[in-house]
């Protein structure tokens, strides 16, 4: 599915307001879309007022070569101890949000922002905070992609010991790990779960499936919250646990625990809207929007009307209200996980050198917002005896 318009505008203002002045050629190859692409979104956004163009590269509104900011009080962060590095997994829109959300909190207090971006390759993420160690950054604000339990612990070690201030942004390690005493910011993912199930079965459904990625801490979270949840309500006739597309697991090997369809167990295709058949399911829970908006468009190739015929929950909220059907979503505070993470950051690097402090894992809800993907479920008629 192509990325919507307003979405790689927006990731395009992120970076360039995050470093700059970045080239039409890097940009383009950031977000893997043609240059003719990135120069039509450029010069929309340099029409609206929202940055600058020059020669092959663009800049933020009001950006200069050189910045100066007024020196900081006694005691507080500032510019002079280098920058934060920012370290996201690229192409992914769900967490460029949460860097969004961290940038206006650290450009406030006067630091510099050092955004890395982390190809999609297993152990990509020590090198850039290493390199970005070494040009001088006082503080780090970090999203690893941890595709699964082995690449998760892989970075224990080395993330335990770097030697700035770190806090983790929409992750949450495992307890009693090397970074169970290291600062954190997360979405509660178990109540943004329990929020789409809580809402479908106040709707009166009671056959439901959760089809979820299982290739992130994210995903990992809200099929385990799924299953607990719906095993506790002993009124839900059928539930089950699937993976939302072939291409939604880091490997075989992984096992979260929850309980998981044939298809997913098997690592198999999945033709989802057939499993809803199969099952008579008159819901469903799917983590991400991509997934959610595939499924209702499968669906309604197959006659099958969404929210007549079935009800669909995104988990996300990134672009679930773009489709023809705007979807019910989970909203993660994303944005809110930022701001928080560089508050958290900024908080730290204020404290005298040396000097501890108790650590903080702060866990923000999220909200359920309610569009036009759900409703109750329509009653079929008994077929009658002859």
């Amino acid at each position: 599915m192509r990325e919507p318009v307003e979405l790689r505008r927006r990731r395009i203002l992120a970076v360039v307001r995050s470093r700059g002045a970045v080239k039409v050629s890097a940009l383009a190859a950031e977000l893997d879309v043609s240059v003719v692409t990135v120069r039509r979104d450029i010069e929309e956004l340099a029409r609206a007022g929202r940055l600058r163009r020059g020669h092959g590269v663009v800049r933020p509104v009001g950006a200069v070569e050189e910045v100066t900011v007024p020196a900081p009080r006694a005691g507080e962060p500032g510019r002079d101890g280098g920058p934060v590095a920012l370290v996201v997994p690229e192409r992914h829109s769900y967490l460029y949000e949460v860097a969004y959300g961290a940038r206006p909190v650290l450009e406030e207090a006067g630091m510099r922002i050092a955004l890395h971006i982390a190809p999609q390759a297993p152990g990509v993420e020590q090198p850039l905070v290493e390199a970005a160690l070494a040009a001088g950054a006082r503080g780090l604000l970090i999203a690893p992609r941890w595709r699964d339990a082995v690449s998760e612990t892989a970075d224990y070690g080395w993330l335990s010991e770097v030697a700035v201030p770190t806090v983790l942004m929409e992750r949450r390690p495992r307890p009693g790990s090397a970074l169970h005493a290291l600062d954190s910011v997360c979405s509660d993912h178990w109540y943004g779960t329990y929020l789409a199930v809580d809402h479908l079965f106040a709707l009166g459904h009671r056959r439901i499936v959760l089809a979820a990625r299982d290739d992130s801490p994210t995903a990992r979270s809200v099929r385990r919250a799924f299953a607990e949840i719906a095993a506790a309500r002993p009124e839900v006739e059928d539930w089950s646990v699937v993976l939302s597309s072939p291409d939604a697991m880091p490997g075989p090997d992984h096992d979260d625990g929850a309980r998981l369809g044939e298809a997913a167990r098997d690592r198999a295709p999945l033709d989802l809207a057939a499993l809803l058949a199969e099952r008579r399911a008159t819901a469903a829970v799917l983590h991400g929007d991509v997934d959610a908006l595939m499924l209702v468009q499968r669906l309604a190739e197959q006659g099958v009307r969404v929210p007549r015929d079935c009800s669909v929950v995104a988990y996300d909220d990134v672009m679930a209200a773009l489709g023809s059907t705007p979807l019910t979503a989970v909203s993660p505070p994303k944005a809110e996980v930022g701001r928080a993470a560089a508050e958290l950051l900024l908080h730290r690097l204020a404290r005298p050198l040396g000097a501890a402090g108790p650590v903080r894992r702060i866990e923000l809800l999220p909200t359920l917002r309610v569009r036009g993907s759900t409703q109750p479920p329509v009653s079929r008629p008994t077929p009658t005896e002859n």
